[in-house]
């Protein structure tokens, strides 16, 4: 597979993926599947250890993206944002074949083809190799959604958001509780705690910044979506 290094955030289906490089931590993100869908790639460059977020489909592609040299990254890890199926259709695949552990919260994890090595919410840490990674739980797209926090300390924070955050609105919710769940989450345990330098890396499409949507929170609020 091709591997773009001059990252942008944004990916086709079917096309390269894309690599950025941070002095601790590299992001390579693909997509995946026919919802096109975002696959994460973190690698310590430390240790060579890997992280993967949402094993969503198409575990050959997942794989090419690790890689197949003896110098491939070990995928020790891989974290489930949430319980819909779209994300972790190649879970059990990925896995088992790289005998990863599996993370999710403990509320989204019934379904789940793989029983989750370890659960985590708010406030826990995930190590990929010597780089930790912060648990947001985000309630409101589904009850045990997470999102997952790089601080980098050469520059600016990443943010993982699965299906809670996008450019443009918050994720789909079913019900106005779960949409004031979702959205009073996402302003007190993302935007009000996080700079506008903060840059985020959805479930599905491309990538932004907490600061390009900041000003729309209230909108989104308004709306009920």
């Amino acid at each position: 597979m091709d591997v773009l290094e001059h990252y942008t955030g944004h990916v086709e289906p079917g096309g390269p993926a894309t690599r950025r490089t941070l002095d601790a931590l590299t992001i390579t993100k693909v997509s995946v599947g026919p919802m096109d869908n975002n696959a994460y790639l973190l690698v310590c460059r430390a240790t060579n250890e890997a992280l993967l977020i949402d094993a969503a489909a198409d575990p050959q592609r997942i794989s090419d993206v690790v890689g197949h040299s003896v110098h491939r990254p070990r995928l020790k890890t891989v974290v489930t944002t949430h319980q819909h199926a779209d994300h972790w259709g190649a879970l059990g695949a990925v896995a088992g074949a790289n005998g990863s552990n599996t993370v999710a919260h403990e509320l989204d994890a019934g379904v789940l083809p793989v029983p989750p090595d370890r659960f985590v919410t708010q406030g826990d840490v995930i190590h990929v190799g010597e780089v930790p990674l912060e648990v947001i739980h985000l309630r409101g797209h589904t009850p045990g959604s997470i999102a997952l926090l790089y601080r980098d300390p050469a520059g600016h924070p990443h943010l993982f958001t699965g299906d809670s955050l996008f450019p443009g609105g918050v994720g789909k919710t079913t019900s106005p509780e779960n949409f004031t769940s979702l959205i009073n989450d996402v302003s007190s345990r993302v935007f009000d705690v996080l700079p506008d330098e903060t840059w985020f890396y959805p479930g599905h499409g491309d990538d932004s910044t907490l600061g390009r949507e900041r000003p729309h929170l209230d909108e989104w609020r308004s709306r009920g979506w």
